[in-house]
């Protein structure tokens, strides 16, 4: 048995400055590394999720719902894409990208990037990615198998959204999974009624 850190989607993008910020995005980032620092030992494996946008269809919206369409944001290879500077990649073993052509929310949507491929954020504004999804890539739940992970700690951005859907996933796929709700930040002023989801559906939230 082993346990996993899943670090969900603190890139540019979704911190202060970034096209679709969530408040607080950016303190999250450090303090995660803190954690990080602090805890390392007590994880046999770590791994972070990257919304990695190239023509994700009506996700995108010049006139967004805020719901269902977005802003567009984290485009794959640019800038906004990137893990949050404030996010030490030391002790990160795996990275899973997910949105590529469609909405994606869950980091069990995502696939795993080579290990080669680290984005350097000089995408040209306008310019097309040339992308070619690995039908044979290795997604998280596989990972996590192949690692004999059973228990699985999220943190990141954003609560209400891409941290609810991965932990659901999780607790679907049958981890045992916690959401540690002080290193994440949500949309919404009010958590409450996510956290609730989470819990009812049988995610330790670590309020702690």
């Amino acid at each position: 048995m082993s346990r996993a850190l899943i670090i969900v989607d603190v890139q540019n993008d979704f911190c202060e400055g970034g096209t679709l910020a969530v408040e607080g995005g950016a303190d999250v980032a450090a303090a995660i590394t803190e954690y990080v620092d602090a805890n390392q030992q007590h994880f046999d494996h770590i791994v972070a999720t990257q919304d990695w946008h190239i023509e994700p269809g009506d996700h995108f919206s010049d006139d967004p719902d805020m719901v269902d369409s977005w802003p567009p944001h984290c485009r794959a290879r640019s800038k906004g894409a990137e893990l949050h500077e404030d996010i030490d990649p030391e002790y990160i073993q795996a990275y899973f990208r997910k949105g590529q052509y469609t909405a994606a929310y869950s980091g069990f949507e995502g696939v795993l990037a080579p290990e080669d491929d680290v984005p350097t954020g000089d995408l040209k504004a306008g310019a097309a990615v040339e992308e070619v999804l690995d039908e044979d890539a290795i997604g998280l739940d596989d990972w996590l198998q192949s690692h004999d992970v059973e228990d699985v700690v999220i943190v990141g951005l954003a609560t209400d959204y891409c941290v609810k859907a991965t932990a659901l996933d999780a607790v679907q796929a049958g981890y045992n999974t916690t959401v540690i709700a002080g290193l994440t930040a949500g949309i919404a002023g009010d958590l409450s009624d996510t956290f609730d989801e989470m819990e009812a559906a049988g995610v330790d939230v670590d309020h702690s």
